[in-house]
């Protein structure tokens, strides 16, 4: 089949977020102007840099045009942390999708425990054995179909890394310890079970 967005796929659900994947879930943590926290995942979500190294996040377009409590927090106070969404955690991420009003703890509504950051002011989940601390760099706006409304993605600078030591062997971070959570098509989940090597290629081509 062939579609054009605009003009619709005529399938009973949007096959997009299947086309793409997996994708790495995002879990930021953030805190408005006054300290209230909150944490959410995030399913459009990346490494795009490396030296330094940057993340993105990509908040989508709401009813309405309100836009979510993490684009307003890490915009108004320039940090965030990228929590690993782990397959063990995958319950508590799930509880901290819900679209709650902007006074809700979703630290506390999914009986996670925030703990400091070594350099920003956002708390990290310390359930999840990574977190990267952030630094606002910049958020680029994208259109959205309703004009009143936005996509955006906002790319952070990581400026401090925690892993667990725990998931650490012979100086290599073990994705098979990890199992992060990555997202699918529609509602679908999956985890990292499987980690295959395999050296780039050289120039010239090696003969078989």
């Amino acid at each position: 089949m062939f579609y054009r967005p605009e003009d619709g796929h005529g399938l009973p659900h949007d096959p997009m977020s299947a086309l793409v994947m997996p994708r790495p879930v995002g879990w930021i943590s953030s805190q408005d102007a006054a300290g209230r926290r909150n944490l959410a995942p995030f399913a459009l979500f990346n490494l795009v840099a490396y030296q330094p190294p940057h993340v993105m996040f990509a908040p989508t377009g709401q009813a309405g045009g309100r836009f979510k409590d993490s684009l307003n927090n890490v915009e108004a106070t320039g940090e965030f942390v990228a929590n690993m969404a782990t397959w063990a955690l995958r319950d508590a991420v799930w509880h901290t999708s819900i679209p709650a009003p902007s006074d809700v703890d979703e630290f506390e509504l999914a009986g996670l425990t925030p703990i400091p950051a070594t350099i920003v002011a956002p708390p990290r989940v310390k359930e999840s054995p990574v977190h990267l601390e952030c630094t606002h760099v910049q958020t680029i706006r994208l259109p959205h179909v309703d004009p009143d409304n936005a996509n955006h993605v906002v790319i952070g600078k990581v400026v401090g890394v925690h892993i667990d030591d725990s998931v650490i062997t012979d100086g290599i971070v073990s994705e098979a310890a990890l199992e992060p959570m990555a997202r699918l098509g529609y509602l679908n989940y999956t985890r990292v079970t499987e980690v295959h090597a395999k050296p780039f290629p050289t120039w010239p081509p090696k003969k078989a």
